[in-house]
């Protein structure tokens, strides 16, 4: 008996192992959606930062409200307005690219926050020293103020990454079949959902402390001085 439901290991752990296929298939999708969202935040953030710190307002200000709007209104409005408001307009894109899309776009208003705050550790002396060099201000932005301002943001850059991949069973909505989904389905048909869902929560465990581990990894190793660029 477990919480006074009969138990059969033997048959359980079948019944595990059979499902386990599928839903390792379930996992390459919310692997696939976790690594593109991101990807779509990096840099789709990096840009949202750049334009941010424009002199010009018209350029910075505009900016400014669409990560606001971002951050402030939830991923599953985003999602919903993606998948089932632009096909009016004529832009249909597939399921899985839609919530990766969504991911990336919502999480972008806080990767962008980030390169921010990375930005402004750099001391504002690189800033002298490259104008002193006659450095253009692209120039000094790809080779001596980002190299050092990523080493600063790898930690919060990982909090995110373990934040969208989490996010991923809302993308179930429109019907990408990530790994919960598949779990749910697997329950609605054999009427038992204790396994699959359990099977899910060690699955993501197991990948959050993958990525966490990463993470703490390239903490240790990127140097805090700059990426040294070749």
């Amino acid at each position: 008996m477990l919480f006074g439901i009969p138990w059969d290991t033997s048959s359980n752990l079948a019944f595990a192992v059979s499902i386990l296929p599928i839903l390792l298939i379930g996992l390459w999708v919310t692997i696939q959606a976790t690594v593109l969202g991101f990807f779509i935040a990096l840099v789709v953030g990096l840009v949202w930062a750049a334009l941010k710190a424009a002199p010009t307002r018209v350029i910075s200000w505009p900016a400014a409200v669409i990560t606001e709007f971002l951050r402030d209104t939830p991923l599953l409005i985003q999602l919903f307005f993606l998948y089932y408001v632009l096909p009016e307009f004529g832009i249909i894109l597939p399921a899985f690219m839609t919530g990766a899309l969504a991911l990336g776009l919502q999480y972008s208003a806080y990767t962008s926050e980030v390169y921010r705050a990375g930005i402004e550790a750099v001391p504002r002396g690189q800033h002298e020293a490259s104008r002193a060099l006659n450095l253009t201000g692209r120039r000094t932005f790809t080779h001596i103020v980002l190299p050092q301002a990523i080493p600063r943001i790898i930690p919060a850059m990982g909090n995110y990454l373990v934040s969208i991949m989490k996010d991923v069973p809302l993308l179930s909505v429109v019907t990408v079949l990530e790994m919960l989904n598949v779990a749910r389905i697997i329950g609605d048909r054999t009427f038992n959902y204790l396994i699959p869902l359990t099977m899910v929560g060690g699955l993501y465990l197991i990948m959050t402390l993958i990525a966490s581990g990463g993470v703490r990894f390239l903490d240790r190793r990127l140097p805090k001085t700059g990426i040294p660029l070749k």
